[in-house]
């Protein structure tokens, strides 16, 4: 015969949170909600897969949290600009080390991507057609307010009229480096004229006289300390782009190997010719002459 456990019988604390004494309202019709506050039902139901298959939804995802956390490196970085521009350096440090540990997020979700065999990729691939993040609107952005500056991407985007003005407007002001060379000549740095005002939309050349003037920042870190943090911010921002473009290769060589991208570029031997790139040559350059 069962016994029965008294009607007055208290759960374990490990078994249940009390909640008689917290202060939570119960009818929210009077004031907004947490999944209202965040959107949530029209975030959550933006995954539409394609196929039938599993991982599809993964792919969609990680893709998905990616553009939001590059949407929030931009504002980090359009506050990192603001405060370049009037010499506010002490400020934009916390937003650098904001952006620091967004690109940690970001360098993550490949091991995520990377949970999928060939395979697995394979059984969806081809539902995706042409989309490739190759098209990112927000990544080319982030490309062009850093420094790469790049006009033959915009034909991507030439059947999107608004994300076109977007990025055309964002080749013709200067770049997050642009301004950190400008402040470098307000502070007394020798920076060519020509590197001062100039067609923003051309790519960026390395010079020997701005590789001096960042010497010249590093040797009188001292005096100048500030100008010598804005240097180091940058080159971590430079060096995790490097760890993403580079486990982005990786992982899409350990997927498809060397087939093309669904975007039309060669895929695996395109990404191997960004990790050329850096927005930053100057202070990799003076590395050697420490």
């Amino acid at each position: 015969m069962a016994t029965e456990l008294p009607p007055t019988c208290p759960f374990a604390p490990s078994e249940r949170v009390d909640l008689s004494n917290e202060n939570i309202p119960r009818d929210l019709a009077i004031s907004q909600s947490y999944g209202g506050y965040l959107e949530l039902a029209r975030l959550l139901d933006a995954q539409h897969p394609n196929s039938r298959e599993h991982d599809e939804m993964l792919f969609i995802i990680v893709h998905q949290v990616s553009e939001l956390w590059i949407r929030l490196m931009l504002h980090e970085l359009a506050g990192v600009l603001a405060c370049v521009k009037k010499d506010d350096l002490d400020t934009s440090f916390r937003m650098f080390g904001r952006i620091a540990r967004i690109q940690v997020q970001l360098l993550a979700v490949w091991d995520v991507v990377a949970t999928m065999t060939p395979a697995d990729y394979s059984a969806f691939r081809n539902s995706l057609g042409r989309a490739s993040g190759f098209q990112s609107i927000q990544y080319r952005l982030l490309e062009f307010r850093l420094g790469n500056r790049n006009a033959d991407y915009l034909a991507v985007h030439q059947r999107d009229p608004a994300a076109l003005k977007t990025l055309q407007r964002a080749l013709a002001v200067p770049s997050l480096y642009d301004e950190a060379l400008r402040l470098l000549s307000r502070r007394g740095y020798g920076i060519p004229e020509e590197y001062l005002v100039r067609d923003f939309s051309q790519p960026y050349r390395a010079n020997k006289q701005v590789a001096g003037a960042w010497l010249g920042v590093y040797h009188n870190a001292g005096k100048d300390r500030d100008l010598y943090e804005l240097a180091e911010c940058l080159i971590d921002v430079d060096h995790k782009f490097q760890s993403w473009r580079f486990q982005h290769m990786k992982t899409v060589e350990r997927i498809i190997g060397h087939k093309p991208g669904t975007g039309g570029t060669g895929g695996v031997s395109y990404l191997a010719k960004a990790l050329e790139l850096r927005f930053f040559p100057e202070l990799w350059q003076i590395r050697t002459s420490m």
